[in-house]
Parts: C-alpha cells; sequence; structure tokens
C-alpha cells in the first residue's frame, strides 16, 4: 500500500485498485463492471464463470480489511442491465457493514430506485470537504477531483524492446484517476506529464513510477 497526502488529507492507495480516505473512513472505487462476466457470456464470450465471483470476493476482503464507514463507487459499478450478478450484488449489500453510495457512471443503466430498495444513495456527483468526487475526470476551481472512467494504464519498459502494461493511479495537479477494480477491464495507457504522478500495482504492490520521483 502507499500513502498519500492531498490538502491535508491521508490516503491509502491499495494494491486492488481502491483508495482507503483516512479521515471520511471513505472507501474510494471506480468501475467494477458487475455484471459484464454474465453479458458476455450470454453473447458466447468463453469467460470462466467464477470471474464473476471474483470482484465480489475483492470487494469483501478490502472492506473487512479497513472497516469503512462508507463505501463509494464511482460509476460502473454494474455493469449492464440486471443479470444473474445482480442477485449476488443484492446479498453483498446486504452482508457490509458500511453505507453504500454511488456516482453514476455512464454503463450505470439500471434504475436508480433499484439501488435506492438496497439502501445504495446514487448521485451524479459529490462535493466533500473540497473534494470533487465524479465517475469522469472532471475540474471546478477549488477542488480536487477523484474520478474512475478511464482505467489508467501505464506502460514500462523491459528488458530489451520488451514492454508491460499495469494498471495504474494517475494523479495530477488537480486530480486522481483511480484505476479499474474489476478483473474483466481493459486499460487506456496515459502519457504522464513532469508534474503528474503515477503509482502502478505490480505483483501486488503499489509503486510510484514516476519520472518526477
Amino acid at each position: 500500500m502507499k500513502q498519500i497526502q492531498i490538502n491535508s488529507h491521508q490516503f491509502t492507495l491499495h494494491p486492488s485498485g481502491a483508495i482507503f480516505w483516512e479521515e471520511k473512513k471513505m472507501l474510494l472505487i471506480a468501475d467494477v463492471h458487475l455484471g459484464k462476466v454474465a453479458h458476455f457470456r450470454k453473447h458466447g464470450a468463453p469467460v470462466p464463470a467464477n470471474a464473476a465471483f471474483q470482484n465480489l470476493e475483492k470487494l469483501t476482503e478490502i472492506s473487512n480489511h479497513f472497516e469503512p464507514k462508507t463505501i463509494c463507487f464511482l460509476g460502473d459499478l454494474f455493469h449492464s442491465k440486471i443479470n444473474e450478478e445482480w442477485q449476488d450484488f443484492e446479498k453483498w449489500v446486504e452482508y457490509t457493514k458500511a453505507e453504500v453510495i454511488l456516482i453514476s457512471g455512464n454503463h450505470d443503466i439500471i434504475p436508480q430506485y433499484l439501488y435506492e430498495d438496497l439502501g445504495v444513495k446514487v448521485f451524479d456527483e459529490l462535493l466533500l470537504e473540497g473534494f470533487h468526487l465524479t465517475h469522469h475526470p472532471s475540474e471546478i476551481k477549488g477542488t480536487f477531483n477523484f474520478s474512475g472512467h478511464v482505467h489508467p494504464g501505464i506502460r514500462m519498459r523491459g528488458v530489451g524492446r520488451q514492454y508491460l502494461r499495469f494498471a495504474c493511479f494517475y494523479k495530477s495537479v488537480n486530480g486522481l484517476i483511480l484505476p479499474a477494480f474489476g478483473n474483466f477491464t481493459g486499460k487506456h495507457v496515459l502519457k504522464p506529464s513532469k508534474n503528474d504522478e503515477v503509482f502502478a500495482i505490480v505483483e501486488g504492490e503499489v509503486i510510484c513510477v514516476s519520472t518526477n520521483n
């Protein structure tokens, strides 16, 4: 794990792709894409069925580890219309002791009232103590933005001409983009500027790979 400070607040970057906001006891998670595995399997893609359970298992493990007061999903929690994975999500919400919040993403097409029936609060965005929580990267003057959507990745050169791609936390001056939490998602390789900080997830560790550090 990696500890960073933003605007005098403490945040823990976890190798799962989540961030724990120490002062608020809030877990930030982006792009879980529940339902995606069932959606692709329904359309004939050869995806292992247990891939669907791995995301919920990881959610359970990280919530048990941090024991957050609130879990805030930064969009694209559920990838498709309701399918068999929705029932598993219902059980997970019932199990967790934390308040659950969803910031709507472009894939969150399930009616809001179904989330609210589970006790999940749904917002388009949230402003908390100078921090702006959204799905798409955004900018409001005087705030720091936490977002998802991009599925950020970094390409690193190995021996010879070999390159490897890793999911990463991508921090600019006014915002931080979380990696996709879901295990059945791609990566969009970004090219950091000299003022950006990049924290790659490599073999269960969060490592700062910025050239300015």
